[in-house]
């Protein structure tokens, strides 16, 4: 017991004092296994998780050195049922194994008493064809997805040792005369490879696409990239391009405007979810060639179908990226389970301590609505209500405000609302960028900020995913996706990379006081308190 910064609850929560000198490496701490739930000022509320346990297990962490994290920040003792809950739940990681012998897939375990209690478990029993002897039964050769899904539930997870098809062998070679990867970069390679498959977590701007890359050029073998967007397809092909001695006639782009399937594919998600006459159109893309990897980008926005078509690739070696494990659907287990667990998470504040990312300072911005703005609020239905917040005309004075602080710097104007990206983009005399924007003109507009042509651009949502602004350091967010935390991931993580000025990055969100907005920002918050970044609250009449 010493006086620290945390206090352990019976009921698995943990409280985290902010303004304690060592709240940052408590946090630090913290998060390899607990879930930060609550993030207001003075007091953070974090969670202690059978996932989040599971997730640490996988990367490697005991249960002896997340206890002994809780019990050297700890003001008061941990409560022993905290510590046995703990212990028991680790330890049920690995209990059950699937492997592979000259027959087919395995379900084993040398706990005779786990083994007989998931193999009479309704959902799991049609998942296998018969007992082989004390520790294992025979699994049907296309359940091994499912099966993982189901032991989940069940609160067993099952590690998976049945091994990967190599996929058909393709020379992918870096080009190593001209960058070379980064220490944590190297480390989430080869830490995934240990793995076999699993998600690598990153912060935006730290290189999660070139994390990919190495692990490509670690496997040499065909390799299908799936992605949100055209945009994010485009900006993998140039980085393969540029990093590796890949060719044009490599790289294939399998998307609404262009079919190709070559050794090195890229295909968007909405392309792989999209139905004609009620089935999947494209799902031949899938055994389309031998692949022998399959990436993931930005798994935390994985449409759901996808989980169902994963189940059925698990013989492949899958790589997930991502600057944050939290769904907005709760999916996170079937994140767990078919593209695998966390194998790889390197801290916001590590990277940015090494340089590797630009430093943010934060703002809320807190505006007063007028007295017949509210008055119309307050009569308003819920739908309604966070619209009418969230674009209060209060806000244009203010963004208008904010620009002039910012003298000489690259600004992101984000927005959720088109008609208040429009006022705003009028207002400032700065070009926008939306979802009606055509790819080419969308290119043309990032690069005309990316040379600082362009000073001040003003964005929708369709600017939140995979776009490389290197030189932005300003960003004002004017209204969001309710209290989206991988919407906040991806704005922040716009602003990280670092800058040929050296200059910090500095991210506004404007928030209505006493409304729905006010209260979505809180949850917006706690992303950002996640990751170390504290954040000021300010008063718009003070600016």
């Amino acid at each position: 017991m010493s006086d620290g910064p945390l206090i352990v609850q019976s009921d698995r929560t943990v409280l985290l004092e902010v303004a304690h000198p060592l709240s940052a490496d408590a946090r630090h701490g913290l998060a390899v296994f607990a879930e930060l739930e609550r993030a207001p000022e003075h007091i953070h509320t974090y969670r202690i998780t059978r996932l989040g346990l599971w997730n640490a297990r996988a990367a490697g962490h005991d249960a002896d050195s997340m206890l002994a994290t809780l019990e050297h920040y700890a003001k008061f003792p941990v409560p022993p049922a905290v510590a046995m809950d703990m212990r028991e739940t680790v330890a049920r990681y690995g209990r059950l194994a699937i492997d592979r012998d000259a027959e087919g897939l395995r379900l084993r375990s040398d706990d005779l008493a786990v083994l007989t209690e998931v193999a009479g478990a309704r959902r799991i029993a049609p998942l296998l064809e018969s007992r082989l002897d004390d520790t294992s039964f025979r699994v049907a050769p296309w359940a091994r997805g499912t099966l993982k899904q189901e032991l989940l539930k069940l609160g067993w997870p099952a590690e998976d040792h049945a091994g990967y098809t190599p996929g058909t062998p393709h020379p992918i070679d870096l080009a190593v005369a001209s960058w070379h990867l980064r220490p944590y970069q190297q480390d989430a390679i080869d830490s995934f490879y240990r793995s076999g498959s699993g998600v690598v977590v990153l912060p935006c701007g730290a290189g999660k696409t070139l994390v990919g890359v190495g692990a490509m050029a670690t496997a040499k073998t065909t390799t299908l990239i799936l992605v949100t967007n055209a945009v994010s397809a485009r900006q993998w092909r140039d980085e393969l391009l540029a990093r590796t001695l890949l060719t044009e006639e490599d790289i294939g782009e399998y998307s609404g405007q262009t079919k190709e399937v070559r050794a090195v594919t890229i295909a968007t998600y909405h392309i792989l979810t999209a139905k004609r006459q009620g089935e999947y159109a494209h799902l031949a893309l899938l055994d389309a060639l031998d692949w022998g990897l399959v990436i993931y980008d930005e798994v935390h926005l994985l449409p759901a179908p996808v989980f169902k078509l994963t189940a059925e690739l698990q013989a492949r070696r899958r790589l997930g990226l991502t600057a944050t494990l939290v769904r907005e659907d709760g999916r996170e287990g079937d994140v767990f389970s078919l593209i695998g667990p966390k194998c790889f998470d390197a801290p916001w504040r590590d990277i940015e301590a090494q340089g590797f990312i630009s430093p943010a300072t934060c703002y809320e911005v807190r505006v007063d609505l007028t007295q017949s703005e509210r008055l119309r609020y307050a009569a308003s239905g819920d739908d309604e209500r966070y619209r009418l917040a969230a674009t209060t005309p209060t806000k244009l004075e203010i963004v208008r405000m904010l620009v002039a602080r910012h003298p000489g710097e690259q600004i992101l104007v984000i927005g959720q609302y088109l008609d208040q990206i429009d006022e705003i983009s009028e207002a400032l005399s700065a070009p926008k960028l939306t979802g009606a924007t055509s790819i080419d003109e969308r290119q043309r507009l990032f690069q005309e900020f990316r040379t600082g042509q362009t000073p001040v651009l003003v964005v929708s949502k369709v600017a939140n995913f995979s776009v490389d602004l290197p030189e932005a350091s300003v960003a004002i967010q004017v209204s969001g996706s309710f209290g989206s935390r991988q919407e906040e991931a991806q704005r922040l993580g716009r602003l990280l990379r670092p800058k040929q000025s050296g200059r910090s990055a500095t991210f506004y969100t404007l928030v209505a006081r006493d409304t729905a907005d006010q209260e979505f920002a809180q949850n917006r918050q706690r992303f950002l308190a996640e990751q170390g970044y504290g954040y000021s609250i300010m008063d718009a009449s003070a600016l």
